[in-house]
């Protein structure tokens, strides 16, 4: 009769395990607010002690950081589904970032709207923002931007938060008449901003 060889405890890469632990807390991100997530939580569901999550991340604050930023580039791959410095359709752009605030308008208030410079999640929404703003440029093929027309594009950005928000939250009208103001603002703020260097 044969023997059974006991199993050993599998070994996680440390680059495979943070992100084990990113995703937990991206999980949990969807289901209550960022101060309501607890670090024990987290290494509980993983299935190790705090400590061992402290290996992985400094303090608990680092741990937050490295959700929300995940959570900024969920929000960027639902907007720019072409990838990370490839120009994606304008109209999959407004398409999947309102679809991505009507999905999780609250996770993004919490996250990106209502806080003060010098906070770090205040210093994560601006990577964030910058990161669109180049995405934005390049999916226009705008390759070298005015100064105004960048300004431009990210004051855009505001705009566009304020109404996917505020459809989201109250439907106020049909999604489609959304899109088309969504992209046609854009276009109209971006050549009205480079009136100048034409």
């Amino acid at each position: 009769m044969g023997t059974t060889t006991p199993q050993r405890r599998q070994r996680h890469d440390p680059v495979e395990r943070r992100k084990q632990l990113i995703g937990i807390g991206l999980q949990m991100l969807t289901e209550r607010p960022l101060h309501e997530i607890t670090v024990d939580a987290v290494a509980a569901q993983a299935g190790i002690s705090r400590t061992l999550l402290f290996h992985y991340f400094p303090t608990k604050q680092d741990f937050y950081a490295e959700v929300v930023r995940a959570a900024g580039r969920r929000m960027l791959r639902a907007a720019f589904p072409a990838g990370r410095d490839s120009p994606s359709e304008l109209d999959d752009v407004t398409d999947g970032y309102l679809s991505f605030i009507e999905r999780r308008h609250e996770l993004y208030t919490g996250l990106f709207r209502g806080t003060a410079p010098g906070d770090w999640l205040h210093d994560i929404a601006q990577e964030t923002r910058t990161q669109m703003v180049d995405q934005l440029l390049l999916t226009l093929g705008i390759q070298r931007p005015a100064p105004m027309v960048r300004a431009a594009i990210g004051a855009w950005l505001s705009f566009a938060e304020e109404l996917c928000l505020d459809w989201a939250a109250h439907r106020p009208g049909n999604r489609d008449r959304v899109l088309a103001l969504l992209r046609g603002s854009l276009r109209n703020v971006v050549e009205l901003a480079d009136g100048d260097s034409n």
